[in-house]
């Protein structure tokens, strides 16, 4: 009697750990997010942050940022920036991220630049609301005429909510 009592109470115990890993498995929902970005970047003066713009493909339709900090590097630059992210669905968030350029041997002025994106608990709108996690991008900046800072770059990733 105690016995199947004991394989009784075990049978209910598997069933609910297996319904309860079942349950947040289906709330997880994840999101791939990936394309390309074209930014343009403005200055407003010096001690000012680096204002970017850039229309984009894929995953995200538009992008606007800051450069707020740069610092140089035995490689290159690191810099703090900002991003708020949008698409036409009325999807948006906004990302505390770090860029790391390194100087492209041979070509002063251009940058190979990585930079993680975080998305920002709570500040993310429309049907990107809840989505949290982090993506890169990966490409190429050229700083060497302040009036015309180009770049591309490519990025990638998953967020979840």
């Amino acid at each position: 009697m105690i016995r199947n009592s004991l394989y009784g109470l075990i049978a209910v115990a598997a069933i609910l750990i297996t319904s309860a890993t079942h349950t947040q498995a289906a709330e997880d929902v994840c999101l791939p997010i990936g394309g390309v970005a074209i930014p343009n970047f403005f200055s407003e003066g010096e001690g000012r942050p680096l204002i970017i713009s850039a229309s984009l493909t894929g995953s995200v339709s538009n992008a606007a940022g800051k450069i707020l900090a740069q610092r140089e590097t035995p490689t290159g630059l690191e810099m703090d920036m900002e991003h708020y992210f949008g698409r036409g669905d009325g999807g948006a968030f906004l990302t505390k991220d770090l860029g790391i350029l390194t100087a492209v041997p041979g070509k002063p002025g251009r940058y190979m630049i990585e930079i993680t994106y975080e998305i920002q608990k709570d500040v993310t709108r429309g049907t990107l609301e809840g989505y949290t996690g982090q993506f890169n991008s990966y490409g190429l900046v050229d700083l060497r005429d302040p009036e015309n800072l180009v770049g591309l770059v490519r990025y990638h990733g998953e967020i979840c909510k």
